[in-house]
């Protein structure tokens, strides 16, 4: 079932669901027949009174508070995955869709895959047409991401695209050729950024993902040394929620500040070796 189809479908048995409560308190409810929800001050909300009721719905607890129920979000769905690794945030990630230029139909490179959070997003934006790889070093990663990856097609629907996943070092290769987008979330991407040269195409993206000052030095003065990149970036990307209520609106207490820094850079075509660009001819 495609994605448009399942966010307009019943709750089901299984499916994680956001709870809302009347003081906007949330809790994430997987929905198993016969169980019930229950919280100190809300009272009880039986799953079966949930299960097979349209997102959005509106209920009540035993003690007649109203509750919302909500289908999860891409975003529930990458904070929530089961994890081995730290991962790329929500935040961080809608940036990496946009700079990275990832459109439908396209094929992009990622690695590593760790817990499937980056594998996740990008699939849902490939749709069909577009194939993800992604390098993995670690076998044990790659199965933990490929149940999430499953679990995420089961509650939220296949996009369609492609996904292929190489057991193998990036460090030491890529095999494909003409790739729109290569994302490297490695602690050295320096070392595969000459891989990551021969795998894009004319004008392609490379993003690399660092979460050190340290790291992103070397590799930009790597990508600055080597003429086949041009437009080399370095963000960060803070973001900062705000308390709004009748009688006061000021910043939250607590902020999603530092995750890491998103290094980009894109693939131009040269001349001659590095450092001999061809000097451009006036027109007569």
């Amino acid at each position: 079932m495609n994605p448009s189809q399942v966010q307009r479908e019943p709750f089901r048995p299984g499916e994680p669901v956001l709870v809302l409560d009347d003081r906007g308190r949330r809790y994430d409810v997987v929905l198993q027949p016969g169980r019930v929800f229950q919280t100190h001050r809300i009272g009880l909300l039986p799953h079966d009174a949930v299960i097979g009721r349209p997102p959005g719905v509106r209920l009540y607890t035993d003690r007649g508070v109203p509750v919302v129920c909500l289908r999860a979000t891409l975003e529930d769905a990458v904070l929530h995955i089961k994890r081995r690794t730290q991962i790329i945030f929500p935040k961080d990630l809608g940036l990496i869709l946009i700079r990275g230029n990832v459109f439908p139909g396209a094929t992009v490179v990622e690695s590593g895959i760790g817990s499937g959070a980056a594998a996740m997003t990008l699939l849902r934006f490939l749709g069909p047409g577009g194939h993800l790889i992604s390098y993995e070093l670690r076998e044990e990663f790659a199965r933990l991401a490929g149940r999430n990856l499953d679990q995420a097609r089961q509650y939220w629907g296949d996009s369609g695209a492609r996904h292929t996943v190489r057991i193998g070092n990036v460090y030491d290769g890529i095999e494909e050729r003409d790739v729109d987008t290569v994302l490297l979330d490695v602690p050295e991407p320096h070392r595969a950024a000459p891989h990551a040269a021969e795998a894009l195409r004319p004008g392609g993206t490379l993003l690399c993902w660092l979460p050190t000052a340290l790291q992103v030095y070397t590799l930009v003065r790597h990508l600055q040394g080597d003429p086949r990149w041009a437009a080399v970036e370095t963000v960060e990307l803070l973001m900062r929620p705000w308390d709004v209520s009748e009688n006061s609106i000021r910043p939250a207490h607590r902020m999603v500040a530092h995750t890491g820094f998103l290094i980009s850079a894109r693939r131009v075509e040269t001349d001659g070796a590095a450092g001999d660009a061809a000097p451009l001819t006036p027109p007569a």
